[in-house]
């Protein structure tokens, strides 16, 4: 009974790559299927299209995002521990699914087309919504600054985050989680020396 899940996941897993390195549209499900080493028909035995498969991928890079965004949320009580951890938890997630990191940065016109879109609104209009109400909570309590506008912030820190994907490469000597520790001082302590 498990074969078909594993087999699903290697799907998923396939396609995702290629998706992030050749684009959706560019792809083809001859091209997953032969990476799988199945035929193109038996593909749909698993998936009805290729778009239940963008969207398999993506619902579950962004279900794991909102869930760790709960948890830290509740877990921490201060702006300044939730925002350190809100940037560990997203890289942390970048790590589990980079590929469905990078459709998600370079697909936004594609997504948008889905049938499951509502779903991928609705979880995307959520994580702004915890990174607002934490920035807006530091402001308030002193934390940080308020000369700068909540959501400027936060897109700050997104696209920085986000778009790490596309260069960063943790090494043994620079580790995904020294790259959260440094991102983290950068944004809460600043570039100046201490």
């Amino acid at each position: 009974m498990d074969e078909p899940l594993d087999r699903r996941s290697a799907i998923l897993q396939h396609a995702a790559d290629l998706f992030a390195g050749k684009g959706i549209v560019a792809t083809t499900v001859r091209e997953i299927a032969d990476g799988v080493g199945m035929l193109s028909g038996s593909l749909y035995h698993h998936f009805k299209s290729k778009d239940e498969m963008v969207q398999a991928i993506i619902a579950s890079y962004l279900d794991d995002l909102t869930s760790r965004y709960t948890a830290i949320v509740e877990e921490q009580s201060d702006p300044r521990t939730q925002l350190a951890e809100l940037v560990r938890g997203s890289l942390a997630v970048i790590e589990a699914h980079p590929h469905a990191t990078e459709i998600y940065q370079n697909s936004a016109g594609y997504l948008a087309k889905l049938e499951g879109y509502a779903h991928i609104k609705d979880s995307a209009n959520a994580i702004q919504k915890t990174w607002i109400n934490v920035l807006e909570a530091g402001v308030a309590s002193g934390e940080f600054r308020s000369d700068i506008p909540p959501r400027v912030l936060y897109r700050l820190i997104r696209d920085a985050l986000w778009l790490s994907v596309r260069w960063f490469q943790p090494t043994e000597e620079y580790s995904m989680k020294r790259f959260a520790d440094d991102f983290v001082s950068v944004f809460l302590e600043g570039l100046l020396p201490r």
